[in-house]
């Protein structure tokens, strides 16, 4: 039974890490799709330009689903061989990352003015990309909420997969282990003292024959 539980954990946080995946591919063909309109765009422009307007907000996008992508490749991992290690590993990440979201999250539902917060996007592509989310809202909304609980199960999936690991008890089995081994050694070396203090436990019959006459 607890096998089977087991894996029903572990295919559920390979799902879970396939739709992250998923949004992490997306996020890098976008960002992609945006680097090369801003190559054309700035095609006619000096090197000095070029350098001067450094496209922030694409190289972040490109980086967000370049980070996703590998953090989903260290949960399959980590799902398909429950090794503690890199549960333990993944779990740290998501934390780290869920608390940066939240921290973003809270910034732009309690800050007024969180665009003065960043810095300005020479190439348009943030303000395009805010007027689109802003166009779609309710649809985004749906789409961050589920990111957001899936990271929060991944986790909490880690953490279950963490417990029910073998690795813990590896020690404990290579002790017994050895013990049981050792023991035959023990008594061997407790019958040969026995040898020497007491008596031997065979007498020649020659010897006993001289010894009664």
């Amino acid at each position: 039974m607890s096998g089977i539980i087991k894996s029903c954990m572990q295919f559920t946080l390979k799902f879970v890490n396939l739709i992250m995946a998923m949004v992490g591919i997306a996020m890098i063909l976008y960002g992609f799709w945006m680097l090369r309109v801003w190559h054309r765009d700035m095609s006619g422009s000096s090197y000095e330009d070029l350098d001067y307007t450094a496209p922030w907000f694409i190289y972040t996008f490109l980086g967000t689903g370049v980070a996703l992508c590998l953090l989903t490749c260290l949960g399959h991992i980590a799902a398909d061989t429950a090794n503690g290690f890199c549960l333990f590993c993944y779990m740290v990440i998501i934390s780290v990352l869920l608390l940066i979201e939240t921290g973003i999250a809270a910034d732009i539902i309690l800050n007024e003015d969180w665009e003065k917060d960043i810095p300005e996007d020479p190439t348009g592509r943030f303000r395009d990309f805010k007027q689109f989310v802003e166009a779609n809202i309710n649809i985004f909304k749906w789409i961050f909420l589920v990111i957001f609980l899936g990271q929060g199960l991944s986790v909490l999936l880690a953490m279950a997969l963490r417990a029910c690991s073998p690795n813990q008890f590896s020690n404990y089995d290579s002790d017994e282990e050895f013990t049981q081994a050792r023991l035959p050694l023990i008594n061997n070396h407790a019958q040969q003292s026995a040898y020497v203090i007491g008596e031997p436990p065979f007498v020649n019959k020659n010897e006993a024959w001289n010894t009664n006459k």
